[in-house]
């Protein structure tokens, strides 16, 4: 795109925000409560995981402001890469996230990326090729080059009835979680290295252990997590209960009732 089309687009830009909020130009609505209870914001907000790259045609392009910020937060009117020509209408929800890797390097089944939910964000006004969008909700900062996906609210896994015993010698691996993290606690999101390709669903339980490789001993019993989001080789837990910080490589077993013979 020439300077000459760029400075065209912005003013056009510009003229959109203009006609949608003609005394704060520059401006979208102000910020307001999602009004959605604490446990759908949290699992809203979990980290999933991805052996492969994305498609990340909707991205975050930028924002209103006389400088370019990088970051964005609720309230802020930012830009998409899409318009009515790609079928973007006004109130339209999308999730921003973005890929996180290890050491910047390629996404692999060696080196597993973690997806971070940045918020999400709802479409305020429309143009042929590009969209002005408001951010509903961070979960993180909004950042240029965040991408966009569909959005939908999660639904809570089921509360269990009943807690079978863990199976042994059948263990997943803790991977990480957002923005890295390899430790974790009560509360928190951790992604394992087993999904639904295992026997593992929505809802299904979990006893987290750690082997201090101590000959004639038994594995030590940190915590406890429940399944969130799973994916046929990744799954993402909620820890329900710790004992101890758990850690990347830390050992998972599935609750599960033994099959009948």
């Amino acid at each position: 795109m020439t300077s000459s089309s760029r400075s065209t687009r912005v003013l056009a830009t510009a003229a959109l925000i203009a006609a949608a909020s003609p005394l704060f130009a520059q401006l979208g609505p102000p910020a307001t409560s999602t009004n959605l209870p604490p446990e759908i914001l949290s699992l809203a907000c979990a980290p999933r995981a991805t052996y492969e790259d994305p498609a990340t045609p909707l991205r975050i392009t930028g924002g209103q402001d006389s400088f370019i910020r990088r970051i964005h937060a609720p309230g802020d009117l930012v830009t998409i890469n899409a318009g009515k020509a790609n079928g973007i209408e006004v109130g339209q929800e999308f999730y921003v996230r973005r890929l996180q890797t290890s050491d910047r390097a390629p996404v692999s089944r060696q080196a597993p990326a973690t997806i971070r939910t940045s918020g999400w964000i709802k479409v305020y006004a429309v143009d042929d090729q590009w969209s002005l969008v408001t951010v509903t909700h961070a979960c993180d900062t909004i950042e240029i080059g965040d991408y966009l996906e569909p959005f939908a609210l999660p639904t809570l896994p089921p509360t269990p009835k009943d807690r079978p015993k863990a199976q042994r010698n059948n263990y997943a691996k803790v991977v990480r979680g957002n923005d890295r993290r390899t430790a974790f606690s009560q509360g928190d999101y951790l992604i394992i290295n087993r999904g639904s390709d295992h026997g593992i669903e929505v809802g299904s339980q979990f006893v987290i252990y750690r082997n201090k490789n101590q000959a004639e001993n038994f594995l030590f019993e940190l915590g406890e997590g429940i399944a969130v989001d799973v994916k046929p080789e990744l799954t993402t837990l909620r820890v329900t209960m710790s004992l101890d910080a758990i850690r990347s490589g830390d050992l998972v077993a599935l609750r599960r009732e033994p099959e009948e013979k």
